[in-house]
């Protein structure tokens, strides 16, 4: 039959090739293990009509300005369909997204929302109710870039960016609405006309400002990362989970040295651990530098005094020739809020307990906390260790080559008065689902990754124990060291988007040829570009991690991952399919920031730009310009220069992620401070030094209602 089959096409090929008028190549000879040579077969172009067997009449999207003169290549009997070419902007074939007042839009979009719209591109997520998208197969690429600082009141008619402040939060709630009109949720069109000049750009580039709304919890005043929230993709109810297990994003051991995971200077001084002068830059500040009284530092002059020569590391050492050891604290209270050390342990790589003493505090204790620290009154009387004995000891056995690791070490460096360059802090290597400044607790990750129960009983010694809590961290470095950095990276509450991308990126007839008609899953390349060192975040999954200190970096970074490399070693040829990146020198004008870092690089401004004016004297001078002004003009010129990078039918969204979080931080930091002072035993009502009433929990509320309130665009290039 199948012979039979074989027969009937050859005669219909040669039938084509006779109408043709074309020479007749003999294809009865052809068996199954032979491939015949590309064939080339000529269209019919008479009177609209196409010839008989495997021609075909040309559809109204053909296009015959290939350079092909009508030809049609046949392999195995059968005619091959080229890939359709980019579509041009006034084609039918475009691809775009629109907006209808007749969408069920009915309350402000959700960031989740423009992450979903992502995987519904390139992925396996759900059509958007939000937002109509038309021809879905075309678009080539996507950059998402977040751009924390962003607001809309900027975007006001007439706004002066000299006279800029934060509104109230009366006046704020005003602006963000209550949600009950479109007229607070649905999208604004931007003209250029109404824009302020350093943002007139973003009109050129979007239709729309969208008021976005960030990840929170209203009730109990609470705003959730939103970069977690974008890199976070939620796990695919329908699939097979143990299909995913064995799928390509299956997780691979690569055995990593524990030097990988040391926490950078910029991270030891963001997390507020106490300062060491080998972190400080060579100079005056670092030649006077002087511990506080009570302080020490360890004996390291500058960071280079760690590094080992590969020729005295033994090959494939995980300690690369590094001493390492891991500690644990715990304390008492000698007062309101004051913690003092009561027990020091000190766990060698090997799991031998290097020192394990118990610390008499100077101050008399007011609480043994003993349900946490498992110190009693009892276990304290006869001793005479003092904090300074301790240092003393600690001073001797941490040398240059010695890593420290602990969890939440910052908390047992500040109880022994103590600094060390040179930290593995698993509270960091193993970061929360929803991002800082939530952090997992040792319980937790002892449970999840080790599937042991630490911390367990009812305020004894052996309930909670220093030693139990320091080999607990020294086997969960040792397994991250075992298994990789991208392994235990936080995608508890769903799976890392550059993950997702990659196993079930879905390619489409328009961009992979006649085989992905209907959509293919081939996997999507990644770039993620961002501040600081990308491997230690979500972002290390992305295909290229692209680590940058300045906005100037990112832009670059971005046109870089969009084009590729010339040679193609470290960014694809032609770019990858979706970019992820972070401008934050608007974040840092603004004040936004958590905790701003120590040597933050100058934000680049456009101000060597702006022109001069002569005074009435004939000198020339510059005009003012307000730092927020500059910075925004910079920003729109940066967001111009990648949105005029970018190729035909690319998605360019860019979000600020929240509003202004600033007044939330502060009562959230009050509550906090009074939730400690109310509950530490003795304390009286009036003796607090603040108050937390219904008031400030209503001011929260408001608070974190506008930091939720975000804003975003998008265009298609």
């Amino acid at each position: 039959m199948g012979k039979k089959k074989n027969n009937m096409a050859n005669r219909g090929v040669a039938s084509a090739l006779a109408t043709a008028n074309l020479p007749l190549i003999n294809l009865t000879n052809l068996t199954k293990d032979t491939e015949p040579a590309a064939t080339p077969v000529a269209r019919s172009d008479s009177e609209g009509k196409s010839s008989s067997g495997s021609l075909k009449r040309p559809g109204p999207h053909d296009d015959d300005a290939d350079g092909d003169d009508g030809w049609q290549t046949i392999e195995r009997g059968r005619p091959v369909k080229k890939h359709k070419k980019i579509p041009t902007p006034n084609s039918a074939r475009y691809p775009a997204l629109h907006f209808s007042e007749k969408s069920r839009l009915q309350s402000k979009v959700n960031l989740s929302a423009f992450r979903d719209l992502i995987l519904y591109l390139f992925a396996d997520g759900p059509a958007p109710q939000w937002i109509s998208v038309s021809q879905r197969p075309e678009f080539r690429k996507v950059v998402a870039i977040m751009v924390p600082g962003l607001e809309e009141a900027m975007f006001e008619p007439g706004v002066d960016y000299s006279k800029y402040e934060t509104p109230t939060l009366d006046q704020a709630i005003k602006q963000i609405g209550d949600g009950s009109s479109p007229d607070h949720y649905y999208p604004r069109p931007l003209s250029k006309e109404a824009l302020p000049t350093s943002l007139q750009p973003f009109a050129d580039m979007f239709p729309h400002l969208w008021p976005v709304k960030a990840p929170g919890d209203d009730k109990y005043g609470r705003l959730h990362s939103p970069l977690t929230t974008m890199l976070t993709a939620p796990l695919n109810k329908n699939k097979d989970k143990s299909k995913d297990k064995a799928g390509p994003d299956s997780h691979r051991d690569i055995r990593t040295r524990i030097t990988e995971f040391l926490a950078t200077p910029e991270e030891l001084m963001d997390n507020g651990f106490p300062v060491h002068p080998a972190l400080l830059p060579e100079g005056e500040r670092r030649d006077s530098f002087k511990n506080p009284e009570g302080w020490a530092h360890t004996r390291v002059s500058k960071l280079e005094d760690g590094d080992v020569p590969e020729s005295e590391i033994q090959q494939g050492s995980i300690t690369a020739g590094r001493e390492v050891l891991a500690i644990d604290c715990e304390m008492c209270l000698t007062g309101p809020g004051e913690l003092a050390l009561t027990r020091v342990s000190l766990v060698s790589w090997d799991g031998e307990t290097v020192l394990d003493e118990l610390v008499k505090p100077e101050k008399p204790i007011t609480d043994y906390v003993t349900q946490y620290s498992g110190i009693t009154k009892e276990m304290l009387d006869p001793v005479t260790t003092t904090l300074s004995d301790i240092q003393a000891k600690l001073l001797d056995l941490l040398h240059p080559r010695t890593i420290l690791l602990g969890h939440s070490l910052d908390s047992d460096l500040k109880a022994l008065q103590l600094a060390h360059p040179f930290i593995v802090d698993t509270s960091m290597l193993f970061p929360h689902a929803r991002g800082p400044p939530l952090k997992n607790s040792l319980k937790y990750l002892a449970q999840r990754h080790l599937s042991r129960e630490v911390q367990k009983g009812g305020g004894t010694i052996n309930g909670h124990d220093s030693v139990e809590d320091a080999k607990t961290c020294l086997d969960l470095v040792k397994k991250k060291c075992e298994k990789g950095k991208a392994w235990a990276t936080g995608d508890s509450q769903g799976e890392n988007l550059f993950r997702r991308l990659a196993r079930s990126g879905t390619a489409y007839r328009a961009t992979a040829g006649p085989e992905a008609t209907g959509g293919l899953p081939v996997g999507k390349t990644s770039a993620a570009v961002e501040w600081g060192d990308v491997s230690r975040s979500a972002c290390n999954a992305a295909t290229v991690a692209i680590s940058c200190k300045t906005d100037a970096e990112v832009e670059a970074g971005v046109i870089r991952a969009v084009k590729g490399d010339p040679d193609g070693l470290e960014v694809p040829g032609g770019g990858v399919d979706f970019v992820w990146a972070r401008l934050r020198e608007l974040e840092f004008v603004q004040g936004w920031a958590n905790r701003h870092k120590p040597n933050t690089p100058p934000v680049a401004t456009v101000a060597e730009e702006t022109p001069e004016v002569q005074d009435v004297n004939g000198d020339a001078e510059k005009e003012a310009v307000s730092p927020l002004e500059e910075c925004l003009s910079t920003l729109a010129q940066r967001l111009q220069r990648i949105h005029a990078a970018l190729p035909p039918c690319t998605l360019l969204m860019v979000l600020s992620g929240t509003g202004d979080p600033r007044e939330m931080s502060r009562l959230q930091a009050m509550h906090s401070q009074f939730k400690k002072e109310y509950n530490t035993p003795g304390t009286k009502w009036d003796q607090l030094s603040v108050k937390w009433t219904t008031d400030e929990e209503d001011a929260l509320r408001k608070a974190v209602k506008v930091a939720r309130a975000g804003v975003g665009f998008l265009s298609v290039k």
